[in-house]
């Protein structure tokens, strides 16, 4: 069976550049999407929120984990993924949607290793020298912290407290060409969250995927091009969901032109216009990657399709609407409460 040219340059995407006698023969090379709003596997269910299983060189990482455990199991169960051969979780940033499922990873494999942002007051533990809060002796004991006598370092609970955490601050190779990229946003709406981006080295360039991209995709990939300047494939969410046109058109602009980006597999918080636009700048190097797809980074077993126009159902938008009120991740509400201020005048 002859595949097509376009599937011929996808096949090495994830190929590490080891030799080729070190991969063993049953070694995977792909991403498979576990969680998203859009898609047509009538196996799997559709659901705001993100997460994606990547096999590359020996690994088996997990992206994030969506937006519901029970709904993250059955997608799981779905694609016949065995969760207790993870080499490690990455959780890409605090929201829900990226972490809910988490409950159900640590059920089945609650040693596994799980990377996540640090924070000083974080989901995930933090810790804090007792040094960052004012003092005052004129006080009796009892009305001072630990009487008085705070430890050197208090520590902060995680809301999953026998998890096996490793908490990054700042951009991290956590194996050979396998990098987080930790960044901050400062977007109107969630300044200060932050969040981690897994960038893979190759051959043919940086692998890069996403979670929501709340630090904005083209700082994101400022990043991975400080490991290599040659950006091959971005996948993921890139957080325009509800941008406006001029803004589409220069994210798209500096991905093309700027950092002459090769191919595209966008998904969750990219928004349907953003699909739209990518797919038209993009064409053939356009990936599509709904729910229960696998990008194969390898020649065989390919379900990779083009062109198909990604549906987000009224309900998939409503989830996400309500989850956005919680943060106001995206600044609707700030800019319809300064829209309303300026009716006044």
């Amino acid at each position: 069976m002859n595949l097509p040219t376009s599937l011929l340059v996808v096949a090495g995407l994830i190929a590490i550049a080891t030799p080729a006698k070190a991969a063993a023969p049953e070694s995977k090379s792909q991403i498979t999407v576990l969680y998203d709003a859009f898609g047509s596997d009538p196996s799997m269910t559709k659901d705001w929120g993100f997460s994606a299983l990547v096999e590359v060189a020996g690994k088996r990482i997990l992206f994030d984990t969506g937006n519901n455990a029970e709904i993250f199991a059955a997608n799981v169960k779905a694609k016949g993924i065995d969760l207790k051969t993870l080499d490690f979780v990455v959780l890409s940033h605090r929201h829900s949607d990226h972490m809910a499922g988490l409950n159900h990873v640590l059920s089945v494999n609650p040693a596994v290793k799980i990377y996540a942002p640090q924070e000083g007051f974080g989901i995930y533990g933090s810790s804090l020298p007792s040094a960052f809060y004012r003092k005052d002796e004129s006080l009796p004991a009892e009305m001072r912290y630990y009487g008085g006598a705070p430890p050197q370092v208090m520590k902060f609970g995680a809301a999953w407290q026998n998890a096996n955490f490793e908490l990054v601050d700042k951009t991290t190779e956590i194996a050979p060409g396998i990098t987080l990229l930790a960044l901050v946003s400062d977007v109107a709406g969630t300044r200060e969250l932050k969040e981690l981006s897994l960038a893979i080295n190759t051959p043919e360039g940086v692998v890069l995927l996403v979670g929501c991209s709340h630090p904005g995709i083209e700082k994101i990939v400022e990043a991975a091009a400080a490991i290599n300047p040659r950006i091959h494939l971005i996948a993921g969410g890139l957080h325009l969901v509800v941008a406006p046109d001029d803004v589409i058109a220069r994210v798209v602009a500096t991905l093309k032109d700027k950092f002459q980006v090769e191919w595209v597999a966008p998904g969750h918080c990219t928004g349907e216009p953003m699909f739209a636009a990518l797919k038209k700048a993009f064409g053939d190097r356009y990936l599509y990657a709904g729910l229960g797809t696998t990008l194969p980074l390898a020649a065989a077993g390919s379900d990779v399709r083009r062109g198909e126009r990604p549906v987000l159902q009224q309900d998939d938008l409503t989830t996400y609407r309500r989850l956005a009120s919680r943060e106001d991740p995206f600044g609707i509400l700030r800019a319809r409460s300064m829209s309303a201020k300026a009716s006044k005048f």
